[in-house]
């Protein structure tokens, strides 16, 4: 398989390490996680993996064995152990022990969040994806919509090869990752629900339409909603509210993150099945918005989608430096201004609205609006 110099991540995780006394490195699993730790000098000694057993062991009285390390502690498979990163920050913090410590996870929970933010000058989370434009620029771009971003499966030799690597993947999420979590779900039944998003991929939520389909509860559909999204398997875009007197969709527009995923679950296979597929249009604005989310560094706490009961929507809503964003994402060859566009323009007041499309070219549609190529949006920055 080949290697990817993912520069920018590797450059804010060298960063990060350097600045701050925990950093807390999140993705979904076979992204690339504990390959992009490889760049950091840490000693053999200070390294653990919570997948191994001894190390599971090892770590049951953490104050004990890590207070006799110095230099940058590693702890990947973090979210076997969440419950170890109160206990690091206040190790971190005391006169004893490592000064630094870098835990690895696939699982961002609330907790995770709540203690980041409470010591935001002693702890940050970087969330990283699979591979995207930001590390491949533009080259192969149907390639890397079709398999997605983990590496093993964009490298692949042949597309089967690739489907092998991503079926092999969503199985030992489903029966050894979450197990080794402490989540007991039914394997195939949350592979059922995973299979129901991503017929969904792109739409509005409906949980009792999705619960119901499955036999199941709508609090469980909900439970696995989050769970789905906790794990980086999916991603909920909250609907961003205004205050003008149309009545707004309240409920989240949910997407599956990796596109390569997405098309596993759909049982497409090959380019040409997806370019005849009716989810062509939805994979296309998911892998599209994945990869301006990863070139902008976008938060999921940034991201908003934005729709009104009588048709007006825009795919994402971004606010940044006191300014805001609107982008569509269509798969077209003749990129033009939209209804939606116009109305959430006016509506949300927003200073930029771009239309991604699948070309080279980006061009300036009408006052305020534009035309942005996804084949050169690696190097694309906000105004």
């Amino acid at each position: 398989m080949s290697e990817v110099d993912r520069k920018e991540l590797r450059h804010e995780l060298e960063d990060s390490v350097a600045e701050f006394k925990v950093t807390v490195l999140l993705g979904p699993r076979l992204s690339g996680k504990t390959s992009l730790t490889r760049v950091l000098e840490i000693p053999e000694e200070n390294a653990f993996d919570l997948d191994d057993p001894l190390d599971q062991a090892r770590l049951e009285k953490p104050e004990e064995l890590l207070s006799e390390l110095r230099g940058l502690v590693l702890i990947d498979g973090f979210q076997r152990q969440p419950e170890l990163l109160p206990v690091l920050l206040e190790m971190a913090s005391g006169w004893v022990g490592p000064s630094r410590f870098l835990v690895v996870g696939s699982r961002s929970t609330e907790a995770i969040k709540e203690v980041a933010a409470a010591s935001a000058d002693k702890v940050t989370v970087i969330e990283m994806g699979g591979l995207s434009c930001r590390d491949l620029g533009g080259d192969a771009e149907d390639q890397r919509w079709l398999r997605g971003g983990i590496p093993g499966s964009y490298f692949a030799e042949t597309d089967a090869a690739s489907l092998r690597v991503r079926a092999g993947a969503v199985q030992a999420f489903l029966r050894r990752d979450l197990p080794g979590m402490g989540i007991n779900v039914p394997a195939e039944r949350l592979r059922q629900f995973m299979i129901g998003a991503a017929r969904h991929h792109g739409e509005t939520w409906n949980s009792s339409a999705i619960a119901a389909s499955l036999g199941i509860s709508h609090p469980t559909a909900r439970a696995y909603l989050d769970l789905l999204t906790e794990t980086f398997v999916l991603r909920q875009l909250r609907p961003f509210t205004s205050k003008g007197k149309k009545r707004m969709v309240k409920a989240p527009k949910v997407y599956v993150r990796d596109s390569g995923l997405l098309h596993e679950l759909l049982e497409i296979e090959s380019m040409e099945d997806l370019q005849s597929s009716d989810h062509r249009d939805a994979s296309w604005e998911g892998f599209a918005l994945e990869q301006l989310v990863s070139v902008l560094e976008l938060k999921s706490d940034e991201l908003f989608f934005w729709a009104t009961h009588g048709g007006a929507e825009i795919d994402l809503v971004v606010e940044r430096g006191g300014k805001r964003y609107g982008f569509e994402f269509k798969g077209t060859d003749k990129p033009g201004v939209t209804h939606s566009m116009t109305i959430a323009k006016a509506d949300l007041e927003l200073d930029q609205v771009y239309l991604v499309h699948p070309g080279e070219e980006s061009f300036a549609l009408r006052e305020g609006m534009e035309a942005l190529g996804l084949v050169g949006l690696a190097e694309f920055e906000l105004p």
